[in-house]
């Protein structure tokens, strides 16, 4: 095995559940390590058979060197308060009633944690997962990612979000990224052109992915230098992945350490997450893919949205800015006056449901059926990691009717 382990290439070998590395032995347990897997050109096409699919999810890893995201060595406590919500979800949808064993079948969950209270009310594990299975988040890191953003202000390493983006991307000075600010990045309304089609081989997404796959510093830089400009800056919402790297590198360009060093040190060691996460990179010992590619257990996903519904402060420190969650999670207004559906790479609730528009929930979302939602009125947290069939427009039970349900079932 070749992997990246934090600025290094390591060789080492996975018996038994131990890593061997160089000549000392770590204790990191894996028993998912020697599965077969498919290809990462065959995740964004949706070409993985059911079982292929589960274990390439749990094993991204093995797709791209990755720098580990430390944890710390005092987990915080996720008491329990356990509740049969196998008998209290229930919801109506296209004339027909879905229960928890519906959600859990249909959509193909391999793991669903419920926090009310800060305490754990219901968790489950499907298709060989544990507590200690990592897990791809997909786009659910494009929201850990812009939360760096909100550290990095408060850190002072980001002066504002009116900043232009080439004052921390220099290379792209002169591209339609100039005049950019970081603003209209977190918004994904820069107004440059993009085709986010997961399985177009044609598509701007695609081609993102095969510079990724190149494994080539900047080389994403590369492809987002070279797009258009088709709107004015912060005039138009286009969703964009391509973004998402912009802001990696302007995380990386204002902190100047690498992206999974400054998660560790703001959010993960003080927060008391439990297990070490792994981060894609765009090279071997390169920066951090910020729009997909992190590797966390179900656990600390549902940790990190509680840290949101703790107000943003990790070992009793303030992570982020005074008002930055709710700015971060509320839906924006363009300058023509329509309102946006999106907020710094949050989706502010997307149901329809007028309960959760009040309670002023809102999501970190992933293809496949990655999700992290947080309802803060209630003082709800629900984290879902899933492998549905195709990236997008393959559920059986409307994820959003779930969290819904759920409200209703724990109010």
């Amino acid at each position: 095995m070749i992997r990246v382990r934090g600025n290094k290439w390591l060789f080492g070998l996975v018996f038994s559940g131990l890593c061997v590395t160089g000549s000392f032995a770590v204790a990191q347990v894996n028993s998912h390590a020697n599965e077969p897997i498919g290809t990462v050109e065959q995740i964004y096409d949706g070409k993985l058979t059911p079982d292929i699919a589960i274990n390439t999810y749990r094993n991204i890893d093995r797709l791209f060197p990755t720098r580990v995201v430390k944890a710390g060595k005092t987990p915080s406590a996720l008491p329990e308060a356990k509740l049969p919500l196998e008998t209290m979800i229930k919801h109506e949808q296209g004339g027909k009633t879905y229960d928890l064993y519906d959600f859990l079948y249909m959509n193909n969950i391999t793991g669903l944690l419920v926090m009310k209270d800060g305490k754990v009310v219901y968790e489950i594990y499907q298709r060989g997962n544990s507590k200690d299975t990592r897990w791809m988040s997909m786009s659910v890191v494009k929201s850990i990612a812009s939360t760096l953003v909100g550290a990095a202000i408060r850190d002072g390493y980001i002066k504002s979000l009116d900043d232009n983006v080439v004052k921390y991307v220099p290379v792209l000075a002169g591209t339609a990224y100039d005049g950019v600010s970081v603003r209209n990045v977190l918004m994904m309304s820069s107004g440059v052109k993009w085709n986010e089609t997961y399985t177009d081989p044609k598509s701007d997404r695609r081609d993102l992915l095969r510079a990724q796959m190149a494994q080539q510093r900047d080389g994403a830089m590369a492809v987002m230098a070279k797009l258009p400009r088709a709107a004015e800056p912060g005039t138009v919402n286009n969703y964009s992945t391509g973004e998402t790297q912009v802001l990696a590198e302007i995380v990386y360009g204002a902190v100047g350490k690498p992206l999974s060093e400054y998660l560790s040190e703001k959010i993960w060691i003080p927060y008391g997450m439990e297990t070490d996460a792994n981060w894609w990179l765009d090279s071997p010992d390169g920066l951090e893919i910020g729009g997909s590619g992190l590797s966390a257990t179900l656990r600390d996903y549902a940790r990190f949205g509680q840290f949101f519904l703790d107000g943003g402060l990790a070992g009793g420190k303030q992570v982020l800015p005074e008002g930055w969650i709710e700015e971060a999670s509320t839906s924006k207004i363009l300058p023509d006056g329509k309102t946006l559906n999106y907020a710094y790479m949050w989706w502010p609730v997307r149901s329809g449901s007028d309960a959760a528009k009040a309670d002023k929930s809102f999501t970190a979302s992933g293809i496949f059926g990655q999700y992290i939602h947080i309802n803060p009125a209630k003082r709800i947290v629900i984290a879902i990691t899933g492998a549905a069939p195709k990236p997008v427009g393959k559920y059986g039970v409307d994820p959003f009717a779930f969290f819904d349900s759920v409200a209703r079932a724990l109010d």
